[in-house]
């Protein structure tokens, strides 16, 4: 029992460390992620996991409709908004000096 008593705290240190570098941030992206998409709103500017720009014309259930162009509109799942590269998308950018 003795000898086994260093490896067991080994291994729950192992899972502990996996736990909180490597799931714990993954199901926290994944929340701001569903966050994000339900907040967006007819007219918000999105850019989807594709790279594909655009702006929302019609939010529907699970799928949004965003006009890429004058007239030219596309059907996407909810799930293909990117959120880093929307956030990017609607951030100013500011000028150095």
């Amino acid at each position: 029992m003795g000898t086994q008593t260093p490896q067991l705290i080994m291994m729950g240190l192992i899972i502990l460390v996996f736990y909180f570098f490597m799931i714990r941030p993954q199901v926290k992206k994944q929340k701001d992620q569903k966050k994000y998409v339900e907040e967006l709103k007819k007219g918000d500017k999105v850019v989807t996991t594709s790279g594909i720009h655009g702006k929302i014309f019609e939010v529907g259930e699970t799928t949004f409709i965003i006009e890429i162009d004058n007239g030219v509109k596309v059907k996407f799942d909810k799930v293909a908004i990117s959120l880093e590269a929307s956030k990017a998308l609607n951030t100013p950018v500011v000028a150095k000096s």
